[in-house]
């Protein structure tokens, strides 16, 4: 953590970045478009839910390792995005004016996307997805000594809030604090910082040039751990499964994107919180759990200071709001 904030303070001193590459900033007066939008929204949220759930019922019902799950989920993205991207929306590239932060930035993730699925064997995955809407709020206190964007009171107040909304999730003192729990958190927080990364790169490298190097790295570094945990999947059900982390994550991010093209990111932000729904619908249905009184009182704070959040970004920047579509993407 120190050595990234430092690195980044460094870069942010000696280096003038060429201007940000902004995504559509002004308002939709087409409501088709809106809908358009918020319908690849949702979709995008409902591929995160399918990839999260996949990969619980793999650690859990299968037996698969995290380590081997984690490493074929970005060597499928890879091959997702070979076939599908590539040839059609992007062409990869590894040209960046900041590579040290991009390996840095892809290392972070590999992390983030590791604890997140060592959290999943434990938590039920409406606590897992109510934990990590905590990374916008995170992203907004972190954002001013990093990235110098610094947060009023209003918005302090909401990222507080936030903070609360998790506590009664985790609710410490009111029974056993699962240690995953903290995982989670842990996994939050970097998430929160590879936002602030991928923020921090926009204004020096092309979206194709972060797309390619966060699953490239961590096809390549994951690569000798997980060939050393290997067990090989059971049955075709396994492998397919297992094919399809890469699909359900490149799909989203893609969604994401596509959504972005139309909308604002200010515009679409809030709808990340219908996560909630799909991955409550995804545990009951593969796993039978029902969320508890806890986890849907802390969801709620969350969101509620969430959308308060977004709607002081609206209020003090106007429509804009600067950040790739990856920012609010949970994978």
């Amino acid at each position: 953590m120190a050595f990234w904030q430092g690195l980044v303070q460094i870069d942010v001193k000696l280096m003038t970045p060429r201007a940000p590459r902004l995504l559509p900033s002004a308002p939709i007066t087409d409501p088709r478009l809106r809908l358009k939008a918020i319908g690849l929204m949702a979709l995008a949220t409902i591929c995160f839910a399918l990839l999260d759930a996949t990969a619980k019922y793999l650690v859990t019902v299968k037996a698969v390792p995290v380590m081997e799950i984690t490493w074929l989920r970005f060597v499928g993205h890879i091959v997702f995005s070979a076939v599908v991207l590539w040839p059609f929306a992007f062409k990869p590239s590894l040209r960046s004016a900041k590579p040290v932060m991009q390996v840095l930035r892809s290392l972070i993730m590999i992390v983030t996307t590791g604890f997140n699925f060592i959290s999943l064997r434990y938590l039920q995955l409406d606590q897992t997805v109510t934990i990590f809407f905590l990374a916008p709020l995170l992203v907004a206190l972190l954002a001013g000594p990093l990235l110098h964007e610094w947060v009023g009171w209003h918005r302090m107040v909401a990222i507080l809030a936030g903070f609360l909304g998790v506590l009664l999730v985790m609710h410490p003192g009111f029974g056993t604090l699962h240690w995953a729990m903290l995982i989670s958190l842990v996994a939050t927080f970097g998430y929160a910082l590879y936002n602030l990364s991928t923020r921090y790169l926009a204004a020096y490298d092309p979206p194709e040039v972060t797309q390619t190097y966060t699953p490239l790295a961590g096809a390549i570094v994951l690569m000798p751990f997980a060939l050393a945990a290997w067990v090989p999947p059971q049955d075709i059900t396994v492998w397919l499964l297992l094919a399809s982390l890469g699909f359900w994550g490149g799909l989203g991010h893609w969604l994401l994107i596509l959504a972005h093209r139309i909308a604002p990111a200010s515009a679409l932000a809030p709808y990340i919180y219908l996560g909630l729904i799909w991955m409550s619908f995804a545990g009951f249905v593969v796993f039978g759990q029902v969320p508890t009184a806890w986890t849907l009182s802390g969801a709620a704070i969350v969101i509620l200071s969430g959308l308060y959040l977004f709607a002081r970004e609206r209020k003090v920047l106007g429509a804009k709001v600067v950040g790739p579509a990856s920012d609010i993407a949970t994978q």
